[in-house]
């Protein structure tokens, strides 16, 4: 095994146990929505990082946080998927939530919701707000 190959397991053990940390059911929907983000966005960076209120995978076009398009962050209570720059968004179906300067979520109820034609829409003008 490659010393790239080996930190690409370590690092993908480490978020497993990050995801091992929540419900069944909250694991269920982690997964599926990262599985989605990762199709949906070939090449980005994925960033990962475990805070006391949030567990967050993040993408971007860089290793830089501030550059992230989109984040999955997810607590007990639940997962969302948030624009780092939502609040500059385009939402016409009224699908975000927050009142802050910069940050917009959007809750998950499923992992299917990121491939509703309106969140679509919000993922595509955050990478093209950016770009």
């Amino acid at each position: 095994m490659s010393p790239k190959t080996a930190a690409t397991a370590t690092a993908e053990q480490q978020l497993a146990g990050f995801i091992d940390k929540f419900s069944p059911e909250h694991q269920r929907l982690i997964r599926a929505a990262r599985k989605i983000l990762q199709r949906r966005l070939p090449g980005a960076h994925e960033l990962v990082y475990d805070n006391y209120n949030f567990f967050v995978i993040g993408y971007g076009p860089s290793p830089r946080p501030s550059e992230a398009w989109l984040s999955l962050a997810a607590a007990a209570n639940g997962l969302s998927l948030c624009f780092l720059h939502g609040a500059r968004l385009p939402d016409p179906e009224k699908r975000l939530h927050g009142s802050g300067n910069q940050v917009r979520s959007l809750r998950l109820a499923s992992a299917q919701v990121l491939q509703e034609p309106a969140v679509d829409a919000l993922i595509d003008a955050s990478i093209a707000q950016q770009s």
